[in-house]
Protein backbone atom coordinates (compact mmCIF):
# COMPACT_ATOMS: atom_id res chain seq x y z
CA UNK A 1 0.00 0.00 0.00
CA UNK A 2 1.46 3.29 -0.65
CA UNK A 3 1.63 6.32 1.81
CA UNK A 4 -0.98 8.08 2.21
CA UNK A 5 -3.81 5.48 1.06
CA UNK A 6 -7.13 4.43 3.04
CA UNK A 7 -8.57 0.54 3.52
CA UNK A 8 -11.79 0.84 3.44
CA UNK A 9 -13.08 -0.91 6.67
CA UNK A 10 -16.98 -1.37 5.65
CA UNK A 11 -19.02 -1.14 1.99
CA UNK A 12 -21.05 2.34 2.88
CA UNK A 13 -18.23 4.82 0.97
CA UNK A 14 -17.60 7.43 3.97
CA UNK A 15 -20.03 10.61 3.77
CA UNK A 16 -18.34 13.86 4.97
CA UNK A 17 -20.17 17.14 5.73
CA UNK A 18 -18.28 20.54 5.74
CA UNK A 19 -19.79 23.51 7.30
CA UNK A 20 -17.47 26.45 6.79
CA UNK A 21 -18.09 30.36 5.33
CA UNK A 22 -18.71 33.61 5.31
CA UNK A 23 -15.04 34.62 4.09
CA UNK A 24 -12.81 32.86 1.98
CA UNK A 25 -10.63 32.36 4.42
CA UNK A 26 -13.03 29.83 6.20
CA UNK A 27 -14.23 28.38 2.93
CA UNK A 28 -11.43 27.52 1.01
CA UNK A 29 -9.59 25.72 3.90
CA UNK A 30 -12.80 23.61 4.23
CA UNK A 31 -12.43 23.37 0.30
CA UNK A 32 -8.82 22.52 0.33
CA UNK A 33 -9.49 19.27 2.88
CA UNK A 34 -12.41 18.26 0.66
CA UNK A 35 -9.84 17.63 -2.10
CA UNK A 36 -7.42 15.75 0.19
CA UNK A 37 -10.35 13.03 1.41
CA UNK A 38 -11.46 13.07 -2.12
CA UNK A 39 -7.72 12.56 -3.09
CA UNK A 40 -7.34 9.71 -0.50
CA UNK A 41 -10.70 7.98 -0.47
CA UNK A 42 -12.28 8.69 -4.30
CA UNK A 43 -15.19 7.04 -3.48
CA UNK A 44 -15.80 9.82 -0.23
CA UNK A 45 -19.35 11.09 -0.86
CA UNK A 46 -19.15 14.88 0.39
CA UNK A 47 -20.86 17.67 0.86
CA UNK A 48 -21.32 21.34 2.47
CA UNK A 49 -23.56 23.23 4.15
CA UNK A 50 -23.54 27.46 4.00
CA UNK A 51 -25.27 30.62 3.14
CA UNK A 52 -26.91 31.90 0.02
CA UNK A 53 -25.37 35.39 0.20
CA UNK A 54 -22.02 34.52 1.11
CA UNK A 55 -19.04 33.68 -0.77
CA UNK A 56 -19.02 29.70 0.01
CA UNK A 57 -22.66 29.47 -2.22
CA UNK A 58 -20.05 30.11 -5.25
CA UNK A 59 -16.83 28.64 -4.33
CA UNK A 60 -18.15 25.71 -3.39
CA UNK A 61 -19.76 24.81 -6.45
CA UNK A 62 -16.94 25.90 -8.71
CA UNK A 63 -14.87 23.18 -6.96
CA UNK A 64 -17.06 20.37 -7.65
CA UNK A 65 -19.00 20.08 -4.68
CA UNK A 66 -22.85 20.25 -3.85
CA UNK A 67 -23.76 22.80 -0.99
CA UNK A 68 -27.17 22.59 1.65
CA UNK A 69 -28.54 26.18 2.40
CA UNK A 70 -28.77 27.15 6.15
CA UNK A 71 -30.05 29.89 7.33
CA UNK A 72 -27.54 32.28 9.65
CA UNK A 73 -27.13 35.79 11.14
CA UNK A 74 -24.59 37.03 13.62
CA UNK A 75 -24.73 39.90 16.01
CA UNK A 76 -24.49 43.10 15.01
CA UNK A 77 -22.25 45.53 16.29
CA UNK A 78 -23.27 49.14 16.07
CA UNK A 79 -26.54 51.01 17.25
CA UNK A 80 -28.12 51.77 13.90
CA UNK A 81 -31.65 51.17 13.36
CA UNK A 82 -31.29 48.77 10.86
CA UNK A 83 -28.88 46.67 13.18
CA UNK A 84 -31.22 46.77 16.42
CA UNK A 85 -33.89 45.72 14.53
CA UNK A 86 -31.84 42.65 12.70
CA UNK A 87 -31.02 41.32 15.86
CA UNK A 88 -34.34 41.40 17.32
CA UNK A 89 -34.95 38.64 15.36
CA UNK A 90 -31.98 36.94 15.63
CA UNK A 91 -33.57 34.35 18.00
CA UNK A 92 -35.83 32.88 15.27
CA UNK A 93 -32.64 32.87 12.82
CA UNK A 94 -31.04 30.75 15.08
CA UNK A 95 -33.72 28.58 15.57
CA UNK A 96 -34.58 28.12 12.45
CA UNK A 97 -30.62 27.48 11.33
CA UNK A 98 -30.88 24.68 13.50
CA UNK A 99 -34.19 23.44 12.04
CA UNK A 100 -32.33 23.04 8.89
CA UNK A 101 -29.02 21.98 9.82
CA UNK A 102 -31.21 18.88 12.18
CA UNK A 103 -32.99 18.07 8.95
CA UNK A 104 -29.62 17.92 7.04
CA UNK A 105 -28.09 15.80 9.34
CA UNK A 106 -30.68 13.71 8.99
CA UNK A 107 -30.71 13.58 5.47
CA UNK A 108 -27.66 13.62 4.53
CA UNK A 109 -26.57 11.35 7.17
CA UNK A 110 -22.89 11.83 7.59
CA UNK A 111 -20.29 9.99 9.32
CA UNK A 112 -18.42 13.05 10.05
CA UNK A 113 -18.90 16.69 10.10
CA UNK A 114 -16.02 19.01 9.48
CA UNK A 115 -16.29 22.91 11.11
CA UNK A 116 -13.82 25.58 9.62
CA UNK A 117 -15.68 28.55 10.90
CA UNK A 118 -18.00 31.41 10.62
CA UNK A 119 -21.47 31.58 11.68
CA UNK A 120 -22.61 28.93 9.26
CA UNK A 121 -20.51 26.44 11.12
CA UNK A 122 -22.15 26.69 14.81
CA UNK A 123 -25.86 25.05 14.10
CA UNK A 124 -24.26 22.50 12.06
CA UNK A 125 -21.79 21.44 13.80
CA UNK A 126 -24.01 21.38 16.66
CA UNK A 127 -26.89 19.89 15.17
CA UNK A 128 -24.06 16.79 14.07
CA UNK A 129 -23.25 16.20 18.11
CA UNK A 130 -26.75 16.06 19.03
CA UNK A 131 -27.02 13.38 16.69
CA UNK A 132 -24.26 11.93 17.77
CA UNK A 133 -21.96 12.36 14.26
CA UNK A 134 -18.61 12.64 14.83
CA UNK A 135 -17.09 16.03 15.07
CA UNK A 136 -14.04 17.72 13.82
CA UNK A 137 -13.03 21.42 13.93
CA UNK A 138 -10.46 23.65 12.34
CA UNK A 139 -8.81 26.83 13.57
CA UNK A 140 -6.85 29.13 10.91
CA UNK A 141 -6.20 32.00 13.45
CA UNK A 142 -3.92 32.39 16.13
CA UNK A 143 -6.85 34.06 17.83
CA UNK A 144 -9.40 31.25 18.46
CA UNK A 145 -12.92 32.72 17.44
CA UNK A 146 -15.60 32.83 19.09
CA UNK A 147 -17.49 30.21 16.95
CA UNK A 148 -14.83 27.58 17.35
CA UNK A 149 -14.20 28.27 21.17
CA UNK A 150 -17.71 27.37 21.59
CA UNK A 151 -17.95 24.60 19.60
CA UNK A 152 -14.17 22.70 20.71
CA UNK A 153 -16.04 21.34 24.05
CA UNK A 154 -18.45 19.14 21.22
CA UNK A 155 -15.47 18.29 19.06
CA UNK A 156 -14.05 14.62 19.06
CA UNK A 157 -10.61 16.25 17.17
CA UNK A 158 -9.31 19.91 16.94
CA UNK A 159 -6.81 21.14 14.00
CA UNK A 160 -5.22 24.47 14.16
CA UNK A 161 -2.93 26.62 13.06
CA UNK A 162 -1.13 28.05 15.31
CA UNK A 163 0.08 26.99 18.48
CA UNK A 164 -0.79 29.93 20.48
CA UNK A 165 -4.74 28.08 20.29
CA UNK A 166 -3.34 25.37 22.79
CA UNK A 167 -4.44 28.03 25.74
CA UNK A 168 -7.87 27.88 24.44
CA UNK A 169 -8.09 24.16 22.82
CA UNK A 170 -7.58 20.87 25.23
CA UNK A 171 -4.31 19.70 23.89
CA UNK A 172 -5.35 16.18 24.13
CA UNK A 173 -7.70 16.64 21.33
CA UNK A 174 -6.15 19.22 19.60
CA UNK A 175 -3.15 18.84 16.71
CA UNK A 176 -1.37 21.81 15.62
CA UNK A 177 -1.47 21.07 11.56
CA UNK A 178 -1.53 24.18 10.16
CA UNK A 179 -3.82 25.69 7.41
CA UNK A 180 -5.21 23.73 4.55
CA UNK A 181 -4.05 25.87 1.52
CA UNK A 182 -4.41 25.41 -2.30
CA UNK A 183 -2.46 22.88 -3.91
CA UNK A 184 0.41 23.67 -5.77
CA UNK A 185 1.21 27.03 -4.50
CA UNK A 186 4.90 26.25 -3.87
CA UNK A 187 5.49 23.63 -7.06
CA UNK A 188 4.83 26.47 -9.74
CA UNK A 189 7.48 27.28 -12.44
CA UNK A 190 8.89 30.95 -11.71
CA UNK A 191 9.65 31.02 -15.71
CA UNK A 192 6.06 30.16 -16.38
CA UNK A 193 5.09 32.91 -13.77
CA UNK A 194 7.09 35.53 -14.59
CA UNK A 195 5.72 34.93 -18.88
CA UNK A 196 2.18 35.32 -17.21
CA UNK A 197 3.12 38.61 -15.63
CA UNK A 198 4.61 39.69 -18.58
CA UNK A 199 8.15 40.10 -16.27
CA UNK A 200 11.01 41.34 -17.79
CA UNK A 201 14.87 40.28 -17.04
CA UNK A 202 16.12 42.60 -14.63
CA UNK A 203 12.77 43.38 -13.17
CA UNK A 204 11.70 42.52 -9.39
CA UNK A 205 8.23 42.51 -8.37
CA UNK A 206 5.98 44.00 -5.31
CA UNK A 207 2.87 42.60 -4.90
CA UNK A 208 -0.17 44.30 -2.97
CA UNK A 209 -3.06 41.83 -1.80
CA UNK A 210 -6.36 42.85 -0.06
CA UNK A 211 -7.75 39.55 0.70
CA UNK A 212 -10.17 38.23 -2.06
CA UNK A 213 -12.60 41.17 -1.49
CA UNK A 214 -9.80 43.42 -1.79
CA UNK A 215 -8.77 46.47 1.35
CA UNK A 216 -10.29 50.09 0.87
CA UNK A 217 -7.20 51.49 3.44
CA UNK A 218 -4.30 49.79 1.11
CA UNK A 219 -5.99 50.67 -1.83
CA UNK A 220 -6.10 54.20 -0.57
CA UNK A 221 -2.59 54.57 0.78
CA UNK A 222 -0.97 52.81 -2.41
CA UNK A 223 -3.03 55.14 -5.23
CA UNK A 224 -1.50 58.18 -3.22
CA UNK A 225 2.16 56.49 -3.34
CA UNK A 226 2.19 54.65 -6.20
CA UNK A 227 4.44 56.82 -8.21
CA UNK A 228 7.09 56.63 -5.51
CA UNK A 229 7.15 52.62 -5.67
CA UNK A 230 7.09 52.94 -10.02
CA UNK A 231 9.89 55.45 -9.43
CA UNK A 232 12.57 52.97 -9.58
CA UNK A 233 12.98 51.66 -12.95
CA UNK A 234 13.21 47.89 -12.24
CA UNK A 235 9.90 47.66 -10.14
CA UNK A 236 6.67 45.81 -11.16
CA UNK A 237 3.81 46.11 -8.89
CA UNK A 238 0.76 43.55 -9.35
CA UNK A 239 -1.82 44.56 -7.64
CA UNK A 240 -5.27 43.16 -6.65
CA UNK A 241 -7.75 45.69 -5.70
CA UNK A 242 -10.94 43.65 -5.19
CA UNK A 243 -13.80 44.01 -7.39
CA UNK A 244 -15.61 46.72 -5.96
CA UNK A 245 -12.71 48.89 -6.09
CA UNK A 246 -11.40 47.84 -9.22
CA UNK A 247 -13.39 49.95 -11.69
CA UNK A 248 -13.00 53.31 -9.91
CA UNK A 249 -8.80 52.63 -9.63
CA UNK A 250 -8.49 51.62 -13.00
CA UNK A 251 -10.36 55.31 -14.60
CA UNK A 252 -8.09 57.45 -11.80
CA UNK A 253 -4.87 56.18 -12.68
CA UNK A 254 -2.45 56.30 -15.38
CA UNK A 255 -1.30 53.24 -17.65
CA UNK A 256 1.58 52.34 -16.55
CA UNK A 257 3.93 49.16 -18.45
CA UNK A 258 5.17 48.26 -14.85
CA UNK A 259 1.45 48.26 -13.41
CA UNK A 260 -0.39 44.99 -13.45
CA UNK A 261 -4.19 45.99 -12.04
CA UNK A 262 -6.27 43.17 -11.23
CA UNK A 263 -9.84 42.70 -9.60
CA UNK A 264 -8.88 39.10 -8.32
CA UNK A 265 -5.83 37.34 -9.15
CA UNK A 266 -6.87 34.11 -10.35
CA UNK A 267 -3.23 32.38 -10.60
CA UNK A 268 -1.65 32.99 -7.20
CA UNK A 269 0.24 30.44 -7.46
CA UNK A 270 2.43 32.15 -10.41
CA UNK A 271 2.05 35.66 -8.22
CA UNK A 272 3.76 34.20 -5.44
CA UNK A 273 6.15 32.76 -7.68
CA UNK A 274 7.20 36.33 -9.42
CA UNK A 275 6.90 37.96 -6.46
CA UNK A 276 10.04 39.54 -4.12
CA UNK A 277 7.63 40.81 -1.77
CA UNK A 278 4.17 41.08 -0.69
CA UNK A 279 2.01 44.09 1.17
CA UNK A 280 -1.24 42.69 2.17
CA UNK A 281 -3.45 41.64 5.22
CA UNK A 282 -2.91 39.25 7.77
CA UNK A 283 -5.80 36.79 7.17
CA UNK A 284 -5.25 33.26 8.48
CA UNK A 285 -5.07 31.54 4.51
CA UNK A 286 -2.62 34.72 3.25
CA UNK A 287 -0.15 33.74 6.41
CA UNK A 288 -0.21 30.39 5.49
CA UNK A 289 -0.06 30.52 1.86
CA UNK A 290 2.92 33.25 2.06
CA UNK A 291 4.88 31.00 4.38
CA UNK A 292 4.23 27.89 2.14
CA UNK A 293 5.62 29.42 -1.00
CA UNK A 294 8.52 31.67 1.68
CA UNK A 295 7.27 35.05 0.16
CA UNK A 296 8.72 37.91 2.03
CA UNK A 297 6.09 40.43 3.41
CA UNK A 298 4.93 43.54 5.04
CA UNK A 299 1.77 42.93 6.93
CA UNK A 300 -0.72 45.49 7.40
CA UNK A 301 -3.67 43.67 9.95
CA UNK A 302 -7.40 44.94 9.08
CA UNK A 303 -8.74 46.53 12.26
CA UNK A 304 -12.13 45.57 11.67
CA UNK A 305 -11.95 42.38 11.99
CA UNK A 306 -13.74 40.42 15.21
CA UNK A 307 -11.70 40.08 17.95
CA UNK A 308 -8.51 41.72 16.18
CA UNK A 309 -7.46 38.30 15.12
CA UNK A 310 -5.47 39.35 12.40
CA UNK A 311 -3.36 41.43 14.34
CA UNK A 312 -2.55 38.47 16.27
CA UNK A 313 -1.82 36.33 13.31
CA UNK A 314 0.76 38.88 12.05
CA UNK A 315 2.70 38.98 15.33
CA UNK A 316 2.73 35.49 15.64
CA UNK A 317 4.58 35.77 11.94
CA UNK A 318 6.72 38.52 13.05
CA UNK A 319 7.55 35.92 15.96
CA UNK A 320 8.50 33.74 14.09
CA UNK A 321 10.85 36.02 12.07
CA UNK A 322 8.51 35.08 8.85
CA UNK A 323 7.20 38.79 8.12
CA UNK A 324 7.31 42.34 9.29
CA UNK A 325 4.36 44.39 10.52
CA UNK A 326 2.71 47.79 10.32
CA UNK A 327 -0.37 49.31 11.57
CA UNK A 328 -2.69 50.31 9.08
CA UNK A 329 -2.84 53.32 11.58
CA UNK A 330 0.80 54.15 10.40
CA UNK A 331 0.33 53.30 6.70
CA UNK A 332 0.13 56.55 5.15
CA UNK A 333 3.24 57.67 6.93
CA UNK A 334 5.74 54.80 7.27
CA UNK A 335 4.42 52.49 4.69
CA UNK A 336 7.28 53.36 1.59
CA UNK A 337 9.92 53.65 4.52
CA UNK A 338 9.25 50.47 5.83
CA UNK A 339 9.25 49.15 2.45
CA UNK A 340 12.38 50.68 1.20
CA UNK A 341 14.19 49.87 4.03
CA UNK A 342 13.28 45.98 3.49
CA UNK A 343 13.53 46.09 -0.22
CA UNK A 344 17.25 47.60 -0.47
CA UNK A 345 18.19 44.57 2.07
CA UNK A 346 18.30 41.25 -0.05
CA UNK A 347 20.05 39.39 2.71
CA UNK A 348 16.94 40.22 5.36
CA UNK A 349 14.34 39.35 2.36
CA UNK A 350 15.88 35.97 2.04
CA UNK A 351 16.12 35.92 5.67
CA UNK A 352 12.40 35.98 6.24
CA UNK A 353 12.16 34.12 3.17
CA UNK A 354 13.71 30.99 4.66
CA UNK A 355 11.89 31.55 8.26
CA UNK A 356 8.65 31.73 6.63
CA UNK A 357 9.27 28.38 4.90
CA UNK A 358 10.41 26.60 8.08
CA UNK A 359 7.55 27.33 9.53
CA UNK A 360 4.99 26.47 6.22
CA UNK A 361 2.76 23.28 6.68
CA UNK A 362 1.85 22.25 3.26
CA UNK A 363 0.63 19.00 4.01
CA UNK A 364 -1.97 20.46 6.31
CA UNK A 365 -4.95 19.40 4.21
CA UNK A 366 -3.48 15.45 3.94
CA UNK A 367 -3.27 15.72 7.85
CA UNK A 368 -5.93 17.07 8.61
CA UNK A 369 -8.02 14.55 5.50
CA UNK A 370 -6.55 11.63 7.52
CA UNK A 371 -7.81 12.53 10.55
CA UNK A 372 -11.05 13.07 9.21
CA UNK A 373 -11.60 9.21 7.67
CA UNK A 374 -10.32 8.10 10.81
CA UNK A 375 -13.36 9.42 12.49
CA UNK A 376 -15.35 8.24 9.77
CA UNK A 377 -14.86 4.67 11.05
CA UNK A 378 -15.02 3.57 7.71
CA UNK A 379 -11.97 3.86 6.59
CA UNK A 380 -8.27 3.75 8.36
CA UNK A 381 -5.65 5.90 6.83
Amino acid sequence: MTPGTSIMTSQRPPRILFAGGGTGGHVYPAIAIANAVRKKCPEAIVAFAGSKNRIEWTAVPAAGYPIHSVTVQGLLRGFSLSNILKNLKLPFVIGKGMQESLRLISAFDPDVAVGTGGFVSAPVILAAHLKKRPVLIQEQNAHVGLTNKFLARFADRIHAAFADTLNVFPADRTTISGNPTRKGLAETSKEEARAFFDIQQGQRVLIILGGSGGARAINDTFQRQLEDFLYRRNVVVIWQTGAKYFNRLDDELDKHPRLRLMKFIDRMDYAYAVADLAICRSGALTCSELMITGTPSILIPSPNVAEDHQTRNAESMVEAGAARMLPESKMNTQLYEVWEELWEDEKELARISASALQHGSPDAASIIADDVLKLSGRYTA
